[in-house]
């Protein structure tokens, strides 16, 4: 296959037309679904939360069937020792761990990404929020999961100021949020530090293992698995950032090209 390959369309059509066991490892960052029930800081204003239709709450229950039907496709297309990633705040994190324990989908840590660099609480009503969660999981009980220990234990992670060199890496990171040189060729309102992918992918997969994405966003998935020398598969069902992953992708193919 080819270095990446992306679907502008809807991830549940994309994904119904794939076959089993395609990847070896997942990475999700599904619709936190607040877009019509919350607010944010944005350039130090409270403004009211609107990504797009795609974020829109439909309600408890529905939310929990969207996470949990995406979730079973998934499971389907790990390979029989593949991992799932799934990222989250607290809108969406614990339905989707939820639907993993009914799916039989077999948890193996939760990750709490540390933001030192997070935006303030402007309302000055409850605690600030700094950080998400991530769900690592692998395809059920009986299958087996790579880590790679040595990496994660030896590796250099100078910004992460809880990861001590040589001891052993542990369930909290210390990782900024997405820094402004990452947004150059465009932004998405939910975009992921490059850092964060590499350490999950460099952590869970083998070289030139297939990695996918079934809400691809601007890409940071693909951008950290063509860096680390994996391929990559995404989906997003808007066109504009479907766009600005692929300018993402083929900037560090050709940035790896002049490497060589």
């Amino acid at each position: 296959m080819a270095d990446y390959t992306i679907y502008n369309d809807d991830t549940f059509s994309v994904m119904s037309q794939m076959p089993d066991e395609s990847f070896d490892m997942i990475f999700a960052d599904p619709p936190y679904m607040i877009s019509n029930v919350g607010t944010s800081c944005q350039n130090g204003k409270l403004v009211k939360i609107n990504k797009g239709k795609w974020d829109a709450c439909q309600g408890a229950e529905a939310n929990f069937e969207f996470h949990k039907r995406w979730l079973k496709e998934c499971q389907r297309l790990l390979k029989k020792d593949g991992t799932l990633w799934v990222s989250g705040t607290y809108h969406s994190i614990h339905p989707c761990g939820y639907a993993m324990q009914q799916l039989g989908i077999h948890i193996l840590n939760e990750i709490v990404w540390f933001k030192p660099n997070a935006s303030p609480n402007l309302s000055c009503k409850y605690f600030t929020a700094s950080h998400e969660s991530l769900i690592w999981a692998r395809k059920n009980y009986k299958s087996k999961h790579y880590f790679n220990y040595a990496a994660m234990k030896d590796g250099n992670f100078p910004k992460d100021t809880l990861k001590k060199p040589n001891k052993q890496m542990r369930t909290v990171w210390v990782i900024p949020a997405t820094p402004q040189e990452e947004k150059k060729l465009g932004r998405h309102p939910t975009q992921k530090p490059l850092a964060l992918l590499e350490r999950i992918i460099q952590a869970s997969t083998k070289p030139d293992a297939i990695v996918f994405d079934p809400f691809m966003g601007s890409g940071t998935t693909g951008v950290a698995a063509l860096k680390l020398g994996r391929k990559f598969v995404g989906v997003d069902s808007e066109k504009a950032y479907c766009e600005l992953a692929e300018k993402r992708l083929n900037a560090i193919l050709a940035q790896l090209s002049l490497a060589i």
